[in-house]
């Protein structure tokens, strides 16, 4: 018997070495293996996407973010714009939070595309796209755009689909919390400082986009994950898209604070934002900023908090591109610009684990 528990036991050792050293050389080969078409895919329009939004966040950085005309640095000592000001009726960390958010976006731009350097696969490069008027505001540097920011559809829909108990995922459709329609979120020139009403309008418009564009990613990231194969390109779709998240919820509680008082109602040009808490709606409730349980996977199982939609069809890789478009932040770009887009975004949703 002892004998027999001794050989056990060494059995058991061996057994665990083996383990983990075959475990480890699994590792290192999943580390340097190349990825399957599907992975490619994925990644490149993921990349794609955050190149755009590295865009359209640093045309907000350089106006309304730590230092106007300086983006992403800080002086103390430089006076605020009136964009900013009004930003930071919103919250008085307004300017620390977009250049943060806009900084995430570039590392994860650059990120994904170094990743798939390092893969053997080819990166997304957009510069020859690069050529859209941005604001001619002070700020605002004289370069080509890749967006435009100045002509916005904002789809506010998801601020009621967030505090509602369906899911568009099971064919579930919201009204505008607001109609926005083709207004810029932007100061154009610096006439636009001038009135108090205009500018804070503006900003409450740029609180909806900041919202719109992330609770999109936030899908986004959601829906390929549930594609990625490789155990690397799972880790990133994760990864990044919790940070997308994180980004969401903090526009969320941004967003309820331009609709309500003290910057709330105000009305510029037809466009109002009323103080939602006056009358009260649950829909709308601005407090409300945590995602509401709501129907998951299947319509007859418990309510659960999710992040929502999460399939293709309503936000995978076209489905975005599509929302983008109808968000306006593609007006005045190439018909090349675009096929490239819808290439790259149906290549994504063709992609199956």
């Amino acid at each position: 018997m002892k004998t027999g528990l001794l050989a056990g036991g060494a059995a058991t050792v061996g057994v665990s070495l083996l383990t983990n050293e075959t475990l480890a050389g699994a590792q290192e080969r999943v580390e340097n293996g190349s990825l399957d078409a599907g992975d490619v895919a994925i990644l490149r329009f993921l990349a794609a996407a955050e190149l755009i939004e590295s865009d359209l966040w640093t045309q907000y950085a350089e106006l309304c973010g730590l230092t106007s005309g300086i983006p992403l640095e800080v002086d103390p000592n430089q006076p605020l714009n009136g964009y900013q000001a009004a930003l930071q009726n919103l919250d008085g960390d307004a300017t620390q939070y977009i250049t943060s958010n806009t900084l995430d976006e570039i590392s994860h731009a650059s990120f994904l595309n170094g990743y798939l350097e390092s893969k053997g696969a080819e990166p997304v490069n957009f510069d020859e796209f690069f050529t859209l008027q941005g604001s001619q505001a002070t700020g605002a540097q004289n370069i080509g755009r890749l967006t435009n920011l100045m002509h916005l559809n904002v789809d506010t829909s998801w601020f009621i689909r967030y505090r509602g108990a369906t899911n568009p995922d099971f064919g579930a459709t919201y009204p505008q919390a607001i109609k926005i329609t083709d207004r810029t979120a932007i100061p154009i020139t610096d006439a636009d400082f001038n009135d108090p009403n205009h500018i804070q309008v503006i900003a409450n418009t740029a609180a909806f986009h900041f919202g719109y564009i992330e609770q999109g990613g936030s899908s986004l990231y959601a829906a390929m994950n549930q594609k990625a194969k490789h155990p690397e390109v799972v880790r990133i779709t994760l990864g990044i898209g919790g940070d997308e998240i994180a980004h969401f919820l903090e526009w969320v509680d941004f967003a309820g604070n331009a609709v309500q008082a003290p910057v709330a109602p105000v009305t510029d040009a037809g466009l109002t934002f009323p103080n939602f808490f006056n009358p009260l709606n649950k829909l709308t409730q601005p407090s409300q900023i945590f995602p509401v349980p709501c129907e998951f996977i299947k319509p007859n199982l418990p309510k659960c908090s999710v992040i929502r939609p999460l399939t293709d069809k309503f936000g995978g890789a076209v489905a975005m591109i599509a929302s983008f478009t109808v968000d306006g932040l593609f007006i005045g770009q190439s018909k090349k610009f675009l096929n490239t887009l819808h290439e790259l975004a149906a290549a994504a949703d063709t992609a199956t684990r």
